[in-house]
């Protein structure tokens, strides 16, 4: 049977810990609350080894940190708890006891204890602010200044549901490419290093015959085999390299940019960051966000540098008592169409409901496009790996036939 640490408040408000057997987590929580405690938290013991020790650290691994999914389920509980009539101590509490997620629960019973301390649920968020962000933190700060708290849930696990789907398009739409690019890269060091080398013997002393193809290709191959090290070597440095490039500030610029420009995949980029702006900016005028905190975190989370920058432009115009539009014209970055409806939002006082439909036209034109890269990519991969491996097999082969004419 597992053992178990437990952390418990007893009825007289102290605090106190320590170990026992039960079936399950769940179970030893049960035991504690029959004893009339208030539980804090129950946890596994580390096993010392063996195969306790090794299912120990396979949950480990599996756990991980806690990621966007955690939150958005957490969001979707709670809102529900709190629209049912249990005040908001009681359901975190309960959402804690259903959280499997080690990390995750550390960070709802700390969020219960502010709580309790007598902090506001926004302010108890901002100690968590990887997690949760400035968005989630504003618009729960927003609710409690003006009211709705369960609906202002339900919008923030809207916002989120959508952000996780439009990341999962995006991660599929690439993974398919990737995979054939990989293999393309695999079969061609496999033709050269282990395929064209059993051909030396046949293929030398005879350069004079061979066509240009083959000889570049044997002189390819014979490289590869003999300077293998420092090749690999290379190639590690150079990809670090760039990855150390993209990480520093003039790298991620230029990285957004080549996003936004490069044939086929700009256009489904470029809605991609325009339906997470819009989005983001709609969700906080609607929750009651100030503007200028608006612009601020619309900004942060828009996902590129060029969209960041144009966000701080129109936050630094309306810091001097402009329009959010009056920036946006002819910035290249928001389609004229997109301009011109904000402006008219401001001029209504409907900014609000007009960000909500842009969005959500270019999110359905989001989807629309991946479709139409992933179905434009695969054929391209396709030829490009065929014509590689096809150019490989016929320096191959065509000097055998050569050579056989020769011959008879």
């Amino acid at each position: 049977m597992p053992s178990y640490r437990f952390q418990v408040r007893s009825q007289d408000g102290q605090i106190r810990t320590g170990t026992m057997q039960a079936d399950s987590a769940g179970a030893a929580a049960a035991i504690l609350r029959n004893q009339g405690v208030h539980v804090i938290s129950v946890d596994s013991l580390k096993a010392t080894g063996g195969e306790g020790g090794i299912l120990e650290s396979i949950r480990k691994l599996n756990s991980g940190k806690p990621n966007q999914k955690h939150v958005l389920d957490f969001t979707t509980q709670l809102a529900v708890m709190i629209r049912a009539g249990i005040n908001l101590r009681s359901a975190l509490d309960g959402i804690a006891d259903q959280t499997t997620h080690a990390g995750f629960k550390k960070v709802i019973l700390e969020i219960k204890q502010d709580v309790e301390s007598g902090q506001q649920f926004s302010q108890a968020l901002t100690k968590h602010p990887k997690l949760f962000g400035e968005l989630y933190i504003n618009m729960m700060r927003a609710s409690e200044m003006t009211g709705g708290f369960s609906q202002m849930l339900e919008r923030i696990a809207g916002y989120i549901r959508q952000q996780i789907e439009t990341r999962k398009m995006v991660v599929g739409a690439s993974i398919y490419p990737a995979i054939i690019g990989i293999l393309a890269v695999s079969v061609t060091i496999f033709l050269l290093t282990f395929v064209l080398p059993k051909f030396y013997t046949i293929f030398e002393g005879k350069e004079d015959v061979l066509p240009w193809a083959t000889t570049f290709l044997m002189t390819l191959s014979k490289s590869m085999v003999e300077y293998w090290p420092f090749i690999l070597g290379g190639v590690v440095a150079f990809a670090g390299g760039i990855f150390a490039i993209t990480r520093t500030e003039l790298g991620s610029f230029w990285v957004d940019k080549l996003k936004l420009s490069v044939p086929i995949l700009s256009g489904m980029f470029r809605s991609l960051y325009i339906s997470r702006s819009l989005q983001t900016m709609g969700q906080l005028v609607n929750a009651g966000v100030p503007m200028l905190d608006t612009l601020t975190i619309t900004g942060d989370v828009s996902g590129n540098k060029l969209f960041e920058g144009l966000w701080r432009k129109v936050h630094g115009s309306v810091k001097q008592g402009k329009k959010i539009a009056a920036p946006l014209q002819g910035n290249g970055l928001l389609p004229r169409a997109v301009v011109q409806m904000i402006g008219a939002g401001e001029e209504s006082g409907k900014l609000g409901e007009v960000l909500d439909e842009v969005s959500d036209y270019y999110a359905r034109q989001l989807k629309d496009q991946i479709k139409a890269v992933t179905g434009m990519i695969e054929p391209i991969m396709i030829i490009v790996m065929g014509s590689v491996v096809g150019f490989i097999a016929m320096a191959i082969i065509l000097p055998i036939f050569k050579m056989s004419q020769i011959v008879s």
